[in-house]
């Protein structure tokens, strides 16, 4: 409540008493039945509803300018039944990945490909706070394979849907496949937002992507990547990478994987993998045949996109793949935080985004489990005493206090503040209209 009323309780006087009332939700409840256009006067009566229906999801939609319940009434007025505001969501989900993992497919996850998500947080964190100026971001996990990331500044919850559609396309530098290869708008010459995320996106996809995915070792993924490359190099690497293949039947290539200092945990050598042999084997045959262009127009291009070349590998690889239609339009539900997901039991815990690389899919909390240590830190045999303090400071000790401690800290309190200076710069515009009008 605190989250979604944006201030807007009976408490402050320039506070809207209806706002709350006019937001969507959306209960899924037993065999798949969708029922929309849900309203609530307040928190208590969401909770109440929440218990006697028990939906298996919660859908979250916009605010509307009339209650959703009453939507028909409006439908015929002049002002229709239209939303007004709602906040601004991504949705990454790793089946969007099945061409790059090579660990698992469909519903699969696991710490091998968590990388990906991971890095894709890393990029729409700085983009949306560096690029955009937004301050309230925060993502969460969705219970089975993906991540959302809602952003909730106010200046976001009123974007228009062009706005929206602009942002995600900006963001959308991977736009899907043609004939097996991946298109990307990088550009031969990089915008500044492209150079950025390269810089991310290298070192997620050398550290983790190409060796936990194994992509130079696939036949499939090998044969995609030596097609981005021009024929010169393609070339040049065939008979690296047979030398290379060589010496690694041999074991003879040993190098410290650890901290590149020279030294490792234990002060033994580990080998590089093939996959990275591989690849180091692709960047010094390209900077080798970008060398040996001249200085003429053409030679320049031809630098240029052979570089190129070899950031597209990785962005085709690592960028988040983002299903924008999630995000163009104000009236798209998405899952409300906190669900429990109804295949794996999996609640949708909140993610610090400083902290994405740590998080780990396969220790979330589900719901069997939280209520096993409900019941050993509040001593009885069901949930009676979730609602009254004894209750919360039981649940605040089981795997949930985790996740509430990530939403308040990483999110809602910052939020709440600034909520708060919103309505008192609210009231004081307002006192200062009241003067100037008695003034007159």
């Amino acid at each position: 409540m605190q989250w979604l009323q944006y201030a807007n309780d009976s408490k402050h006087p320039q506070a809207d008493g209806t706002y709350f009332n006019r937001r969507e939700f959306c209960f899924t409840l037993d065999g798949d039945v969708f029922v929309r256009y849900q309203s609530f006067k307040n928190g208590q009566e969401l909770r109440s509803a929440i218990q006697k229906r028990v939906p298996s999801k919660i859908d979250i939609g916009p605010v509307y300018n009339v209650d959703p319940q009453k939507r028909a009434a409006y439908s015929n007025a002049g002002g229709g039944f239209t939303p007004q505001e709602r906040e601004l969501v991504f949705d990454i989900d790793l089946t969007d990945y099945d061409d790059v993992r090579t660990c698992g497919q469909g519903a699969h996850i696991c710490g091998k490909c968590w990388p990906l998500m991971a890095v894709a947080i890393d990029i729409l964190n700085r983009a949306l706070r560096e690029d955009f100026g937004f301050k309230h971001v925060f993502f969460v996990f969705s219970g089975r394979r993906g991540v959302h990331a809602w952003v909730c500044d106010e200046r976001a919850r009123h974007l228009s849907d062009d706005s929206r559609a602009a942002i995600a396309n900006y963001l959308s530098v991977y736009k899907g496949q043609e004939k097996g290869l991946a298109k990307l708008t990088t550009g031969i010459e990089s915008h500044p937002f492209v150079a950025k995320s390269h810089e991310v996106l290298l070192k997620a996809f050398e550290s983790s992507v190409l060796v936990d995915q194994k992509l130079l070792e696939d036949d499939a993924q090998k044969a995609t990547i030596l097609s981005m490359l021009s024929q010169g190099v393609r070339d040049a690497v065939a008979v690296e990478w047979k030398r290379i293949d060589k010496e690694f039947e041999k074991e003879s290539v040993e190098v410290v994987t650890f901290n590149g200092d020279g030294g490792g945990d234990d002060g033994k050598n580990d080998k590089k993998s093939l996959s990275t042999l591989r690849w180091e084997a692709i960047k010094a045959c390209t900077k080798k045949e970008c060398n040996k262009q001249g200085k003429s127009k053409d030679s320049s291009r031809n630098v240029k996109l052979m570089e190129k070349a070899l950031k597209d590998v990785v962005f085709a690889y690592t960028y988040p793949r983002l299903d924008i239609e999630v995000s163009k339009k104000m009236n798209h539900l998405l899952k409300a935080p906190f669900c429990v997901h109804p295949k794996t039991g999996k609640v949708c815990v909140p993610i610090d985004p400083v902290r994405a690389w740590e998080f780990n899919p396969d220790t979330v909390c589900t719901v069997g489990q939280l209520l096993n240590e409900l019941n050993e830190k509040s001593g009885v045999d069901n949930g009676s005493k979730l609602e009254d303090k004894d209750g919360e400071s039981a649940y605040m000790m089981t795997g949930m206090g985790q996740a509430v401690r990530t939403f308040r800290e990483c999110f809602l309190d910052s939020l709440v503040k600034e909520n708060k200076n919103v309505l008192t710069e609210k009231a004081r515009v307002a006192a200062e209209i009241q003067d100037d009008q008695m003034t007159w």
